[in-house]
């Protein structure tokens, strides 16, 4: 056994240990999502003091006043002061930081900034925040992945790998949705469809779903009133107008995150607030909200019900859509956790849904039934929020069982994306890694450069092929050199700039000293590395 432990720590997993390893992540990462959605739905009963979550919103309206605005209000001074323990910036990790990891750290994402912020997740859709469990929950089982390649020394691609099962399990005990599962991590996370992936990945995402159904059975999380009816060549255009509406609702939803973070930022820079009390006052706010529209409290899986049911008014759908993007903002703006998924699925379906009503009654007699477009408007808006329409398009049929409709679902999807990645970077994801100068919605060809260090490729000033000394401090005179510390991203402009052929590398001191002449760098050398990187990372994809 011993043996047997440090030959896999040492030359890393055969294939069939690999696949062992797979069914472990998928089965812990499983029931990690499952512990955490059970654990919600038992500290909503307890804060709530109901029974039923399913009926939650409805329930909540029955409630005093002052709970209502009260709880949100803890849940963010918690939430706050498990952050500052955790977390250096106050931000909790999600989607986003899973996709960095697989993108530039081999498949790891921080482990205690990760616990914290499932643990802040948890409380927040505990007590009212309007977000998602998906995003922590991916997070958390990026934690587990990240723990278990350590212990064996993975590489980048066993660890890229290994994180790829890990969120595939979690998603599909999440959502019950092995498929989209599976296709999630290949798609957002991996973002690309390499064979040598597929295999483990499935296999961690069948075990997912597995944990899920030994807990809730085979039933689907929505349940439709009828199989959809669509007159195909006649209505497909409204599915077409309705794919264009959900692209600009999905964006709508995105900026409105974006510019409250700002917001939340200005104002607790100039108030010089701590950043303890953000979450609290964020909660405050959703509790005010909360009190005239329950439906924004957690997930909002009953409102997204009975949208998909037809059981709103247009007038309700339209004012439910509007509340929830300003409640999900305020959510996202407060630093108090949670995913965008379930918000974008309950907006989407509540788009559609009033989109039908509108195209039902226009030409009643060729249009399907209306709740036929809020299930295509909840995978459009969902899927333009995700950047991802394959995946959103498979957990759609998961999530409701209906495989009749694809058709429609597709032409929304299809159109609501195109448009929607024009208009931000890709995707919500990718958009908050770019907010943080980090850029990985170009591909690859982009982000590499940032992977690979100066003092990895330089010569030092020791080697024979080095330039002379006073040729080298020629350039730093003239402000031509890189930090020693510095990746070929700051390097290749320089290169482009100047036409140098070389350039100095330094190590920076003080504001008042001068730099220390360490190494050069090398044009050539540069373009060997980057290419060596873009080498190894298209056969990774291809493989």
């Amino acid at each position: 056994m011993s043996l047997g432990w440090k030959l896999l720590r040492e030359k890393g997993p055969s294939q069939v240990q690999f696949w062992l390893i797979a069914l472990i992540i998928g089965i812990i990462s499983g029931a990690a999502a499952l512990g955490f959605r059970k654990g919600i739905e038992w500290l909503q009963a307890t804060l709530y003091g109901t029974d039923d979550i399913a009926h939650l919103h409805s329930f909540a309206s029955t409630l005093p006043w002052y709970w209502i605005l009260i709880l949100p209000a803890i849940g963010g001074l918690v939430v706050g002061i498990i952050l500052n323990w955790f977390t250096p910036d106050g931000r909790v990790r999600s989607v986003a930081d899973v996709i960095e990891g697989a993108a530039l750290w081999d498949g790891r994402v921080e482990k205690r900034a990760g616990i914290g912020s499932a643990i802040a997740s948890f409380i927040t859709l505990s007590t009212g925040g309007s977000s998602g469990r998906e995003g922590p929950v991916v997070h958390m089982a990026g934690v587990v992945s990240s723990w278990i390649a350590t212990k064996i020394k993975a590489d980048g691609i066993t660890g890229r790998d290994l994180l790829g099962c890990a969120v595939a399990a979690a998603v599909s005990a999440s959502f019950n949705a092995p498929i989209a599962g599976a296709l999630f991590a290949l798609e957002v996370v991996l973002r690309h469809f390499a064979v040598h992936a597929f295999a483990p990945i499935a296999i961690a995402a069948v075990a997912g779903t597995v944990i899920n159904r030994l807990e809730y059975g085979g039933m689907t999380e929505f349940i439709l009133p009828q199989e959809g009816s669509l007159a195909f060549y006649v209505e497909l255009p409204a599915f077409l107008i309705l794919g264009i509406l959900s692209g600009f609702v999905a964006v709508a939803l995105m900026k409105a995150i974006f510019f409250a973070d700002d917001v939340g930022n200005n104002v607790q820079e100039k108030l010089r607030l701590p950043k303890v009390l953000r979450p609290a006052l964020a909660g405050l706010m959703l509790g005010a909200i909360a009190i005239a529209y329950p439906h924004i409290i957690g997930v909002g899986y009953e409102t997204t019900s009975l949208a998909l049911t037809g059981e709103l008014l247009l007038h309700e759908a339209i004012i439910f859509t509007v509340i929830k993007v300003f409640a999900v903002a305020i959510t996202m703006a407060g630093r108090m956790g949670g995913g965008v998924f379930s918000p974008a699925l309950m907006t989407g379906a509540l788009t559609g849904l009033a989109f039908g009503i509108i195209a039902t009654a226009i030409f009643p007699d060729v249009s399907g039934s209306e709740t036929l477009y809020a299930l295509a408007g909840m995978g459009a808006v969902a899927a333009a929020v995700l950047g991802a329409p394959i995946s959103t398009t498979m957990i759609v049929f998961e999530l409701t069982g209906d495989w009749q409709t694809g058709i429609a679902v597709m032409c929304a999807v299809s159109l609501s994306t195109a448009l929607a990645s024009r208009l931000v970077d890709r995707s919500f994801f990718l958009t908050q890694l770019e907010r943080r100068n980090i850029h990985l919605a170009a591909g690859p060809q982009a982000y590499l450069l940032s992977t690979v260090r100066v003092a990895s490729v330089m010569h030092e000033q020791i080697e024979d092929r080095a330039p002379d000394d006073g040729d080298c401090w020629e350039l730093i005179e003239q402000g031509v050199y890189v930090d020693g510390n510095a990746t070929l991203e700051a390097v290749m402009p320089i290169f482009e700039s100047t036409g140098a052929t070389f350039i100095p590398v330094v190590t920076l001191g003080g504001e008042a000293d001068a730099p220390d002449l360490w190494g050069v760098i090398f044009h050539v050398d540069a373009l060997k590395a980057y290419n060596k990187a873009l080498a190894e990372t298209a056969k990774e994809e291809h493989s």
